[in-house]
């Protein structure tokens, strides 16, 4: 497995976290950031909630470096 191949799969990931929609699919579970307000933002599912959020609020940077990784597939192959 190479670098590009890593920072592929890391994009994906990024992508698949982005597109979680709180109310349709977290809310249900209790991943919402308001069930972490308090004391809890320091657990595993606190911060869980929370890399969810920011990844949300990085939509425009992912779809710039998904159009980047298509055009460089396109002529690299």
């Amino acid at each position: 497995m190479g670098f590009w191949t890593l920072l592929e799969g890391l994009l994906l990931f990024a992508n698949a976290l982005a597109i979680l929609n709180e109310d349709r699919f977290l809310a249900r579970r209790g991943w919402t950031l308001a069930e972490i307000q308090g004391g809890r933002r320091n657990s595993l599912k606190g911060q869980v909630i929370g890399l969810i959020h920011a990844f949300q609020f990085m939509r425009l940077p992912l779809i710039i470096l998904n159009i980047i990784v298509i055009i460089v597939k396109l002529f690299a192959g």
